[in-house]
């Protein structure tokens, strides 16, 4: 267990951040041991990598890290395997580690920065694939010690949203991630250019696939470690089908994906890039070059310049197709 005073707080976005205090902890015994010695204070935070967050200011309270790491496999059949993932580990890891063991599922979801634990909370997704058709219960430690399981039933589930996001649910911290993955040959291939990148390959597998997605993930997103981001900024807009149809009246090259009979996703990217974002900068903040969904820190940015950088893209976008988009990544601050 480590708790001591102002740390420099991890984020990808590379901003120059503090906690007054921060909190790791190995097991949930240490977490209990640390409520209960007073080791958080007062506003707290619960963080992974701090892929998901963009830090305004300095933290005024006590950040907490889990270090709980390990997969141990629950229980399995012919056809499927349950595993137990502790909420510190690497989430790229645990893709590795299942692609390694030919377990079927994460595979689209290869490179996608941040944690075990972040990811449940998230409801991280990529490429057709989203974690809840993967998780099969959440568990937890509130700030009371009190430990409760989740099933995915109660995790409330949509899009890039999940129960723990709610502002009530910030006293419970993810220690657990259970998943339950297939055994059985299956592939998501039908989006985006993943069957055009895998002709070039004799066949496909697993390893392969993950391969591809890697490749396609770092031709358009930079390494935070060299260009401060965190992936994707903005999530991708579902609105009613007639306001899709009379926007595609307009720009019948408009990219779509089909929710239901009634709602369709835009890609948020191609909409940036035709307002004419892709590559320009406000300050230190810019709009990557390759992908206009990512917002980047060219060095020395402040969390405050980002935000000044995502309103104005996003007024951009709704005064040209009249259409919101919202951050995907968490303003804390």
């Amino acid at each position: 267990m480590i708790g001591d005073g102002v740390k420099k707080i991890p984020n990808t976005f590379g901003v120059d951040v503090s906690a007054a205090s921060f909190f790791e902890y190995g097991s949930e015994d240490e977490l209990c041991e640390g409520i209960v010695a007073g080791s958080i204070t007062m506003p707290y935070l619960h963080i992974g990598s701090g892929s998901n967050l963009l830090f305004i200011k300095d933290y005024e309270g006590t950040v907490l890290h889990s270090c709980i790491k390990g997969i141990d496999v629950t229980a399995e059949d012919e056809d499927r395997v349950w595993v137990r993932v502790g909420a510190g580990m690497v989430w790229d890891d645990f893709v590795a580690y299942c692609v390694e063991h030919n377990w079927y599922g994460t595979e689209n979801l290869s490179l996608i920065p941040g944690e075990v634990g972040a990811s449940a909370v998230q409801n991280i997704g990529a490429y057709g694939v989203e974690v809840k058709d993967l998780v099969t219960s959440v568990e937890t430690v509130n700030i009371l010690g009190e430990k409760r399981v989740f099933r995915v039933q109660e995790c409330e589930y949509a899009y890039r949203k999940s129960i723990f996001k709610r502002p009530e649910m910030k006293s419970v911290f993810v220690t657990y991630v259970n998943f339950c993955l297939s055994k059985k040959e299956s592939y998501m291939l039908d989006y985006g250019t993943m069957r055009q990148e895998l002709a070039k390959y004799p066949a496909v597998d697993l390893k392969t696939l993950r391969h591809v997605i890697i490749g396609i993930r770092e031709s358009k997103l930079p390494d935070p470690k060299i260009l401060g981001n965190a992936g994707s900024f903005f999530m991708n807009p579902i609105v009613p089908r007639v306001q899709f149809e009379a926007l595609q009246r307009q720009y019948p090259s408009m990219p779509h994906y089909d929710v239901d009979e009634e709602r369709v996703k835009i890609p948020a990217g191609w909409m940036i890039d035709r307002c004419g974002w892709k590559g320009k900068a406000l300050g230190a903040a810019a709009v990557h070059d390759k992908q206009a969904l990512v917002l980047v820190n060219l060095g020395g940015a402040s969390g405050a310049d980002i935000v000044l950088l995502s309103d104005a893209v996003r007024a951009s976008v709704y005064e040209k197709f009249g259409i919101e988009i919202y951050p995907e990544v968490n303003f804390i601050g």
